[in-house]
């Protein structure tokens, strides 16, 4: 059956569990950002497809079904492309993590391209496109996501030369300079070059994507605009006055469009006031046994910051002991699923750094950090949003960050602290938040003492205006935004 709508993004929008011999598809449970915000798009739009990889043994691969549907999800079918675990290390764990990861983030000196798999990369994204063409009709639209696929739209391009191509890019978009270290640095621009549309969570990342391609390529500039006034133009660290929104080369037109995806306000709140999560979110709180609390939610990853969050936090308790005894850190901290060295070692730098902390301060009745390595689940995620005073999300580098907002959402506006990086994307839709450096110590320090001391009438002045902004420029905004651009020949 062909579809109006598909959507190709590297993981399934599932969980695949076995009981009584038989294999049911249930809608996925992490709190992962991404598949539930495009889970969302598909729910309130078009029936269509989701293309993604599974990783087959060859063992697995004389009964595997490509194509499967998922519980309670009757609005899109899922075709899985089958990858054998060598594909798999070498195009997600190696050259997308060891090459793309570094450069996407500006930390050159983490990138390697020697381990790097190029061919395997190539001949993936081929399956992808080959995959979507099947499903497509001549006037449908194919919506790519993230890195993984950046070679996607010039193999659908090739095949299809007539079709709608839609991408949209999830983490920052470097300046051109860092960019340009990678060595398939033209191959993947050509790529993006073969879409209608380019899309990016804010405008500097969007002037970072044409810099760079003016760097490599012969383009005309046909359109340019001031940035919105809900998006942040100047004072912060990613903050752009104006930006590219309409470019042609080689006699196409290729829009290019900064909309950061939102959260979904309304599902977040259905969780908190299930009746479980009410229990659940009084559990927690007397967890707490009265200490002020601080929240900080992600994965072991070097570019989220938990080091400097944590070391932060030492110093705060040295250098203000009436705090002991009357704080807590939780910081969800999920270990990597796989080996390599440099998520292991930063790993290994946070349990170290936990159990200095509890080690130098604990005492019978007060442990100061908690940390929890095995994802938590979305409901408790969100109690623990809910319950804690202060949001400490300060990667030093971030696309965006669904964090931030779904605290926001989570204290519906009443009150609440949140210490937010300048380098997130999310950050120049908030400005209310208290923005800090996170490469800096000082400021770091700073920020967690505003923090502390912050009146409750200031809290619920700047939360309330946080609150406006994400309950407004939601995942219905962000999916309406992306429908505009083909809104004149769109069918359902």
């Amino acid at each position: 059956m062909k579809s109006s709508l598909i959507i190709l993004y590297h993981r399934e929008p599932h969980d695949e569990v076995i009981e009584n011999g038989t294999i049911r598809y249930i809608p996925h449970k992490s709190p992962n950002g991404i598949i539930p915000t495009l889970k969302s798009f598909f729910a309130n739009n078009f029936q269509g497809t989701w293309i993604a990889w599974k990783q087959v043994s060859e063992k697995q691969r004389s009964d595997f079904s490509e194509k499967v549907s998922v519980e309670n999800d009757e609005n899109y079918h899922v075709f899985r492309i089958p990858l054998s675990p060598e594909q798999v290390k070498s195009f997600y764990y190696i050259t997308s993590k060891e090459a793309f990861w570094p450069i996407l983030h500006s930390f050159p000196y983490h990138f390697t391209s020697k381990s790097s798999n190029w061919s395997n990369f190539v001949e993936i994204n081929c399956l992808f496109a080959e995959a979507a063409c099947k499903y497509a009709r001549d006037d449908t639209l194919i919506w790519i996501h993230d890195y993984n696929l950046w070679l996607v739209p010039y193999f659908i391009r090739q095949k299809k030369p007539n079709i709608r191509i839609a991408f949209f890019h999830h983490t920052p978009f470097p300046p051109a300079d860092i960019f340009n270290i990678l060595p398939w640095r033209e191959s993947i621009i050509d790529s993006l070059l073969s879409c209608d549309l380019v899309g990016f969570h804010i405008p500097r990342y969007s002037e970072n994507f044409i810099n760079t391609i003016q760097s490599l390529r012969s383009i005309d500039i046909v359109e340019k605009k001031q940035v919105p006034k809900h998006l942040t133009s100047m004072g912060t660290a990613l903050a752009q006055r104006e930006f590219t929104t309409k470019i042609k080369c080689n006699n196409q037109i290729i829009k290019i469009d900064a909309f950061p995806v939102g959260t979904n306000p309304k599902d977040i709140l259905q969780v908190l006031y299930s009746e479980y999560a009410v229990k659940r979110f009084r559990k927690i709180k007397e967890s707490f046994h009265g200490c002020k609390t601080i929240i900080a939610a992600g994965r072991v990853d070097y570019v989220k910051g938990n080091t400097q969050k944590l070391e932060a936090f030492d110093r705060l308790l040295k250098r203000r002991p009436e705090l002991h005894g009357k704080i807590k850190f939780v910081l969800t901290c999920v270990r990597a699923a796989t080996e390599i060295r440099i998520y292991k070692e930063a790993q290994n730098q946070i349990e170290q750094l936990v159990g200095a902390i509890n080690g130098n301060y604990s005492s019978s009745s007060w442990t100061p950090v908690t940390l929890f390595t095995e994802p938590v689940s979305l409901l408790d995620l969100f109690c623990y949003y809910k319950a804690a005073d202060i949001c400490w999300t300060t990667p030093l580098r971030d696309g965006l960050n669904l964090v931030a907002k779904e605290y926001i959402i989570a204290h519906e506006g009443v009150n609440g602290v949140l210490i937010l990086s300048e380098f997130v994307g999310a950050a120049i839709e908030l400005p209310q938040a208290i923005l800090v450096n996170p490469y800096s110590s000082e400021l770091m320090d700073q920020a967690i003492d505003e923090a502390l001391g912050m009146p409750e009438e200031e809290q619920r002045e700047k939360m309330a205006k946080m609150y406006e902004i994400v309950s407004t420029y939601d995942v219905q905004y962000w999916a309406n935004r992306f429908l505009h651009h083909f809104s004149n020949n769109l069918k359902a």
